[in-house]
């Protein structure tokens, strides 16, 4: 690939760490690059200073990131057809970086940091330059990490050259989640499975309350699955914001003003319904593209996406806007106007339960595996074939005689349905298709362009919490190649119990929809649980491009990809390696439970990633039985590992004057209805099967029990009897079980029964 002398002399100006140095930059790029950028009476140059900051949203003080000083950022206002030159200064102690979400910008600039763009380090500033090709409402925000969950967000509106729609004012909405913790610390909870983010949102749904509603029938069948439940939402969050609070006004804004409201979903993990008080707003935009216009009182946004609303403020009085998280666990809200609050309707919160026994009915195989044994041979067909919803024998007799069609393929082109949606269609998602909306002019692609066939799975592992696509975290695959002039068909199948908003870099795509050659462009597409979602692009770029799900703890845990033009590495990228990126989801996390007791204490620390996993469990009782272990294990899959480690354990029971170590190797399986089998030998050739499990009885409580079978053939040891006779077999049971009640995220009370410690209780602490 080639490049300019300006290019290289941008390259080297990149990087510059004093206000002098920033100045020479502009001097020199003034007098080299001035007839193309800075002699535009339309370049727009900004400067966002990226730190550290205390910030208290609910009467907390915590540490987060800020943009000029504040979360959200500034607003930059652009204009199309016009350049955008902005510095970005990091004041930090820790690298960061800034994507700009839906722009059709220089692949250099796209702001993935190891990927496309170069981190910038602390003390550093780096000069982000790009034309501005479109128009409409979009945002930016950090791509480092989980930095945008800590604040590191803004809008971006860039106005057209010609209006297509008349109003007054601009309004940006900009709507994110807020956690009092360090995003690192959540993404560790959801790695250990604790499940205090569910009770603290009141949206556990335990054995008892499942039962209670006629659902133990449904709940069995999940468990057969390997799955504990529906879900909808990972974290628990502390506040919803509108533009960085709870509840945001804008009383200057004048009776029957028509107001173009422009929101923005910058959250991290949540999604929301948003319902207006007063007369419906009219949809004129999504994405930042226009749409056919539409009446909407009530419209469902995803992560990462943007819908632009014409709103005429009441003349009686002030409209709310509400703002629900999609789970039902909190609400945010913005007033237009004065007077008396036109209030805006209330959604019922998610009824997990009624949904648990819908599905139970459907024919659908759940728990489809987030790491595969051989990660290299994708085979996502054969994912698809074996895992998701199933057709009924009426339908698969038609495939078998030619009359149906394969999966990938599940919507025509022309935007017709196909085996209309599996009949059942999973009526309780059916309200998030994109059918409503409807492209202003045809979006159908060149049919005599050679088109690319992807399929992805998306997939998912709740209880290790890795997320994939087609059973394999981005760690584990090779990009996807793809060349300019061909057509990109990329069928999304989510084989999950969530929803994910995916999102491709520096491209828009169609989105089949029934609207056919009328179906509207987006960057971001929100696919339901156990849905299929088409969409399409002109592969026109170069480089290399991120595809993700834009819930920031699933696109750090592992689901993600990189489209891949056939186009050589920037250089400026050279001292860059990608793997930093690509192995964001093979990152350790550490977490570990102190037991304190009347009869016993019991410490277990865990280590682990995708793959690896390191165990330390030591067990003492008050009446001087001793166990303890260290062992390694590697998953194979998600549901098999092997492992060895060193026993250390007590021989003669109530006594500790004979310890005896012995090394072990086995494996370890998580079966159905969601028993952990643990299958070993030991160095002195006993073998031994366990098995263990806990469930939620009541919101608060948990039950456990574990039991475990040793045998004894006598091979290694010398087995005698009370009397001192030879025996050829011997053996050890070992078993407990108990309850928990959780009191907060790391702290509950238990108590439990062992047949080696006795009878007890007391505090467990998890850190």
């Amino acid at each position: 690939m080639k490049y300019t002398i300006r290019q290289y002399l941008e390259s080297m100006l990149h990087h510059s760490r004093t206000g002098w140095l920033i100045s020479g930059v502009i001097l020199v790029l003034m007098l080299v690059v001035g007839p193309i950028a800075m002699g535009q009476s339309d370049t727009a140059i900004y400067h966002l200073v990226i730190e550290q900051s205390t910030i208290n949203i609910t009467g907390k003080n915590v540490m987060g990131m800020t943009v000029n000083g504040s979360t959200p950022g500034p607003t930059l206002v652009l204009k199309e057809g016009g350049y955008a030159i902005i510095y970005v200064e990091n004041k930090m102690d820790e690298e960061t970086s800034v994507h700009w979400h839906g722009l059709i910008l220089p692949n250099f600039f796209d702001g993935v940091p190891y990927l496309t763009t170069p981190p910038i380090q602390p003390g550093e500033t780096f000069r982000y330059e790009f034309p501005l090709q479109q128009s409409g409402t979009y945002w930016y925000h950090s791509h480092t990490m989980l930095q945008e969950q800590s604040g590191v967000y803004g809008s971006i509106i860039i106005e057209p050259k010609k209006q297509t729609f008349e109003y007054d004012k601009d309004l940006v909405l900009v709507l994110s989640d807020w956690t009092n913790q360090k995003p690192v610390n959540v993404l560790r909870n959801l790695k250990r499975g604790n499940e205090w983010y569910d009770i603290k949102k009141k949206t556990a749904t335990p054995l008892s309350r499942v039962i209670a509603r006629g659902g133990g029938g449904a709940q069995v069948k999940f468990w057969s699955q390997r799955m504990d439940g529906a879900d909808i939402a990972d974290v628990y969050y502390n506040a919803f914001l509108t533009n960085g609070k709870t509840s945001s006004s804008y009383p200057d804004l004048v009776p029957g003003e028509k107001v173009r409201v422009r929101f923005i979903n910058a959250a991290a993990s949540s999604q929301y319904w948003v319902t207006f008080g007063g007369e419906s707003p009219l949809l004129v935009s999504a994405d930042g593209l226009d749409v056919v216009p539409i009446l909407r009182d009530k419209f469902f946004i995803g992560i990462a996406e943007t819908y632009d609303f014409i709103v005429t403020v009441p003349i009686s009085g002030q409209m709310e806007i509400r703002a629900m998280a999609q789970d039902g666990s909190g609400n945010t809200f913005a007033y237009l106007g004065i007077g008396d609050t036109l209030f805006a309707p209330v959604l019922p919160r998610p009824d997990k339960i009624e949904m648990m026994k819908k599905m139970a009915k459907m024919d659908m195989r759940m728990g489809a595996p987030a790491t595969k044994f051989m990660p290299k041979k994708e085979q996502p067909k054969k994912l698809m074939q074996n895992w998701g919803m199933k057709m009924d024998k009426k339908k698969k007799d038609e495939k078998k005689h030619g009359e149906g069609m394969d999966m990938p393929d599940m919507h025509h082109m022309d935007g017709k349905k196909s085996m209309p949606e599996m009949d059942m269609d999973m009526n309780m998602f059916a309200e998030y298709n994109y059918d409503y909306l409807k492209s202003p002019e045809k979006t159908t692609l060149d049919s005599s362009k050679p088109v690319k066939e992807v399929l992805l799975n998306l997939t998912g592992n709740m209880w290790r919490y890795i997320w994939s696509l087609n059973g394999v975290p981005l760690s584990e695959t090779d990009k996807i190649e793809i060349k300019q002039g061909e057509v990109v068909r990329i069928t999304l199948n989510n084989l999950t119990m969530m929803h994910h908003p995916m999102h491709l870099h520096g491209h828009f795509f169609r989105v089949v929809n029934e609207h056919g050659e009328y179906s509207p462009l987006k960057h971001t597409v929100n696919v339901p649980p156990m849905q299929k979602v088409v969409i399409e692009f002109d592969a026109s770029e170069y480089g290399d491009w991120f595809f993700h799900c834009h819930v920031l703890y699933h696109m750090t845990s592992g689901m993600a990809r990189i489209f891949s033009y056939d186009t050589i590495r920037d250089p400026r990228m050279t001292q860059y390696p990608l793997k930093k990126l690509t192995n964001e989801s093979k990152h350790f996390y550490t977490w570990g439970t102190l037991d304190a007791a009347s009869h016993m204490a019991k410490l277990s620390l865990t280590t682990s990633n995708s793959r690896n996993q390191f165990n330390f469990k030591g067990e003492y009782g008050w009446n001087k039985n001793l166990e303890t272990e260290l062992s390694y294990e590697y998953y194979l899959y998600d549901y098999f590992r092997v492992f060895g480690g060193i026993n250390v354990e007590n021989e003669n029971r109530n006594s500790l004057n004979e310890i005896s170590a012995t090394a072990v190797v086995g494996f370890r399986y998580f079966t159905r209805f969601m028993f952990n089998l643990d299958v070993r030998m030991d160095s002195k050739l006993r073998p031994q099967i366990g098995l263990s499990r806990s469930f939620m009885l009541f919101p608060r409580t948990i039950i456990f029990g574990e039991i475990e079978y040793q045998s004894d053939f006598g091979l290694v040891n010398d087995l005698r009897d009370s009397e001192g006779n030879k025996k050829n077999y011997d053996y050890e049971l070992v078993w407990s079980a108990g309850m928990k009640i959780i009191l907060t995220r790391n702290i509950s009370l238990f108590g439990s029964y062992d047949n080696r410690f006795g009878a007890g209780g007391g505090l467990s602490v998890m850190f």
